[in-house]
């Protein structure tokens, strides 16, 4: 499908699955406002939603904020947090249900997610006819839901565009010796001279 001005999108954001792939890929946030600029690519946008998670700190607050300026609504979900201390905070059924809904008043959804869970949504999507889009970074993005959309936007193929900080490269594993190589090391005394 060729991308045409008068196509109706809908961009739709994990965004806990693009914050923890850019954060343990590359050290780095995420620059969602270019994605979704990217995303729409000259279309008529019709929504584009990040769905968050908030804690009781409000530490996200400006986050948020940060998105609503960017033109990104956010839909908020409160941090579960269990007995014995696991946390959950999930939204793909609620993105899901979003997605179907738009589905009969847009011609494309861009899925902002690389989640190999969305898969049986992307067979539904193209089923209903919807032009669907992943964009995500091709290193955690699962191979079966890229193959299956009708188009892949590789986040990972400018870095510079879509990272916010840090040097936009592969993180390193240090390897021990390149660890102490870096240390401080003081001088060593010779015996003799004490």
């Amino acid at each position: 499908m060729t991308n045409h001005p008068s196509q109706r999108i809908a961009v739709l954001i994990d965004t806990q699955n693009l914050y923890y792939s850019a954060r343990n890929l590359y050290n780095a946030k995420v620059n969602f406002k270019n994605i979704v600029d990217d995303a729409v690519a000259g279309r008529q946008l019709t929504r584009a939603i990040a769905y968050v998670v908030k804690t009781k700190t409000g530490e996200e607050k400006p986050f948020f904020e940060a998105l609503g300026k960017a033109g990104i609504e956010t839909k908020e979900k409160e941090l579960q947090i269990f007995f014995g201390g696991a946390k959950k905070a999930d939204w793909d059924v609620g993105l899901a249900v979003d997605a179907i809904v738009f589905s009969e008043k847009v011609d494309s959804i861009v899925l902002v997610s690389g989640d190999g869970d969305f898969l049986p949504l992307v067979q539904y999507l193209k089923m209903k006819g919807v032009y669907v889009e992943i964009a995500a970074f091709s290193e955690t993005a699962s191979s079966k839901i890229v193959e299956v959309a009708d188009n892949f936007i590789n986040l990972s193929a400018d870095k510079t565009r879509y990272l916010i900080g840090k040097e936009h490269g592969e993180r390193k594993i240090d390897k021990p010796e390149e660890k102490a190589m870096r240390r401080k090391v003081r001088p060593r005394i010779p015996l003799s001279a004490l």
